[in-house]
């Protein structure tokens, strides 16, 4: 018997009894690269309280941690009444002469931008420019000789490797949290251009911005999201990496903008069934489902139903892929593509085009001051598209999401400017119909909306109250 209990506890790892295993220590990667990050607060026009401005929202206190978070995400139907600082979030130092990365929804809003130093000096911000693509702004402090990060290489991240992050999780300043990679190159719903890093930092509101270090201190992220059900950190946390970042803000320092390539086709997931379909020995690629009248993919002979397995050389693992490939293709580039059509590979060159500016969307929102009207359990402002919209989009219904208040709908990744083309397996046509639509459903169970944002359709799913509130 007792040879039998030694027997089993050599087959257990030694590393589970080991005297010597050491957890990291991130104290010096602190003290070296801290000073480097920044706190970022603004002063944005102050509206009308959350309960005023959404009575169906519950009631949450002016100094509850979460009023601020909700606040910021709100869109005020109501006059700006004063404007006072908010603490927002956090950045990192990029060059000594004051150029500071951060999150886009950090300083959009912004009225003025104060940046505070580790050293507690304070400086007036300057936003060069902003992505909302990719979450990424770039702006500047007029300073000299400040420290700045070392930036380091994504790639070479493995998952299970020890991250660290630095910020101000609701205001608390220079706070410091450590994790895992968990994943990488996630995508997530509605957010097409970044092959996000998945981490297991504890991430909160205040965050954003703020730099995701490797053990040698290099930055590889830029912390912008987490996934939560409760508003707070809940163990899935997502960075943009660093080269992502780093494109953007040398687009956004030379130019105020950021040019996309496009092709002009949508897209879904090749599924195992899918796959078998079309005569492919593995599910890959992205299964093209419409080609825009006259766009780049038309022009080259792409059709609906090919599958793109490589562009560019690079291979196509998932559909999700190919948003990215093309949006980092420098428009106007001659690029070859290999498709699957008819049990056989083809070779097609496509010419890439830009992606047209945000303000075609924003053009078609309600005029400033006009309020718009929610008419739903959802929170949706809605509207029937217009025909020429009907046109520019190549649909033949749709309603225009013109507002959203938060809740539901929105902390699903409904956004201002989206059209919704369906309820579930119904074409919606009206706001009157959409509503009806709405109320016959249970409450509490799942429902998926069809959306169009820019040219890309997906289903985004959210689950109803299981009571009005």
């Amino acid at each position: 018997m007792r040879q039998f209990i030694l027997i089993l506890l050599l087959s257990i790892p030694t590393c589970v009894f080991s005297q010597n295993a050491a957890l990291p220590n991130f104290t010096g990667l602190v003290e070296k690269y801290g000073a480097a990050v920044v706190n970022i607060s603004t002063k944005q026009a102050q509206h009308e309280s959350l309960n005023q401005l959404a009575p169906g929202l519950p009631n949450i206190p002016e100094d509850s941690p979460f009023h601020e978070f909700f606040r910021r995400h709100m869109q005020p139907f109501s006059a700006p009444r004063r404007s006072e600082p908010r603490s927002m979030g956090s950045g990192f130092i990029i060059s000594a002469d004051g150029y500071i990365l951060t999150n886009a929804h950090v300083v959009e809003t912004a009225e003025e931008i104060t940046v505070k130093l580790n050293d507690k000096r304070e400086f007036v911000g300057e936003v060069i420019g902003t992505d909302k693509k990719t979450d990424i702004a770039l702006i500047r402090i007029d300073a000299k000789n400040l420290p700045l990060v070392t930036q380091g290489d994504p790639e070479k991240l493995k998952v299970g490797e020890w991250v660290v992050a630095i910020g101000s999780p609701f205001g608390f300043e220079n706070s410091v949290t450590a994790g895992i990679v968990s994943a990488k190159g996630r995508s997530l719903a509605q957010e097409n251009y970044v092959p996000f890093i998945q981490t297991d930092v504890a991430i909160n509101p205040g965050n954003s911005g703020g730099p995701l270090f490797n053990m040698k201190g290099e930055v590889v992220g830029i912390n912008s999201q987490i996934y939560s059900r409760t508003g707070g950190f809940m163990g899935l946390s997502f960075a943009i990496p660093i080269n992502v970042a780093t494109d953007i803000a040398n687009q956004l320092k030379e130019n105020g903008r950021v040019s996309r390539g496009r092709i002009g086709v949508m897209i879904q997931e090749v599924t195992k069934e899918l796959a078998e379909s079309f005569g492919l020995a593995k599910a890959h690629g992205a299964l093209v489902v419409s080609v825009q009248k006259d766009g780049p993919a038309d022009k080259a002979g792409l059709e609906a139903r090919d599958i793109i397995l490589k562009f560019n050389t690079i291979e196509v693992e998932n559909s999700s892929d190919l948003p990215r490939m093309v949006g980092n293709t420098q428009p106007g580039t001659d690029v070859p593509v290999s498709v699957w059509r008819d049990g056989s590979i083809k070779k097609i060159n496509i010419k890439i085009g830009e992606i047209p500016s945000e303000k075609t969307t924003e053009n078609s929102l309600p005029e400033p001051g006009k309020k718009p009207k929610i008419s739903n359990s959802l929170g949706l402002a809605l509207s029937e598209i217009t025909l020429e919209k009907k046109k520019e989009l190549n649909v033949k219904n749709g309603l225009l999401v013109e507002d959203i208040l938060p809740g539901i709908a929105s902390q699903a990744g409904i956004r201002s400017g989206d059209v919704i083309l369906g309820l579930n397996s119904k074409d919606v046509k009206t706001v009157a119909q959409f509503n009806q639509l709405l109320k016959e459903i249970e409450k509490g169970r799942n429902i998926a909306l069809l959306v169009r944002r820019g040219e890309l359709n997906t289903f985004i799913t959210m689950k109803l109250p299981e009571t009005d509130k």
